[in-house]
């Protein structure tokens, strides 16, 4: 047991040295070596786990997706209304990577790595289906216009908000990120909703995302 409880700590060292490496180097640059020395374990430790860079990376993909998992877990309930829930989310992300560089690197990685994808199924189709299923409950709600087609609208933020972190990294305005998530909503707001809950849901949008 004592054995068990060591190799899951190495593990874990490994994998917040690579989450920090992963982030601050990005895939392409980043080397086992840099990990190594980061995260304070030798190589024949490292090895032992992970047998290449990629598999490294994905195990930084996926445990990075679980915790974020878990924290989103936490913020839908059917008690709450799914389009505040969605723009609630939306907020989380920023949240839980700021605190965890493991969710960070997950993003960055995600996209760099180059299928969209850890070591089993795609993100990004798990990310569509929970922002899609938000859409259908608020249709169901009464919180987005009827015309409109909820898988569609699903899409469409999912789009938005990886376009903003992407954006954001790009210009090197991360810590902009949560105000280029408020400009996103109060945009998307006028087309996503009736026309008379568009002021309710801006003043929702800018208390949530400036508290």
């Amino acid at each position: 047991m004592a054995r068990q409880v060591r190799a899951e700590v190495t593990r874990d060292s490994v994998l917040r040295g690579a989450a920090e490496v992963f982030m601050n180097l990005g895939y392409a640059n980043a080397s086992l070596n840099e990990i190594i020395q980061q995260s304070g374990v030798t190589k024949g430790a490292l090895y032992f786990h992970f047998a290449s860079k990629e598999e490294l990376a994905r195990a930084v993909i996926d445990e990075g997706f679980a915790r974020l998992g878990s924290a989103g877990l936490s913020a839908i309930s059917d008690r709450t209304p799914a389009l505040e829930t969605m723009i609630e989310l939306s907020v989380l992300t920023v949240d839980v990577s700021h605190a965890d560089p493991i969710v960070r690197a997950m993003f960055r990685l995600v996209i760099e790595i180059g299928d969209y994808r850890g070591s089993g199924e795609g993100v990004f189709a798990i990310w569509l289906s929970t922002v899609q299923d938000l859409a259908k409950r608020a249709l169901a709600e009464g919180d987005l216009s009827e015309e409109l087609e909820p898988d569609a609208v699903g899409l469409l933020v999912l789009q938005a908000l990886t376009g903003a972190r992407a954006v954001a990294a790009a210009l090197n305005r991360r810590d902009e990120l949560v105000e280029h998530l408020e400009n996103m909503w109060r945009l998307l707001v006028p087309a996503l909703v009736p026309a008379d809950k568009v002021e309710y849901f801006r003043q929702f949008v800018s208390r949530r995302l400036r508290v």
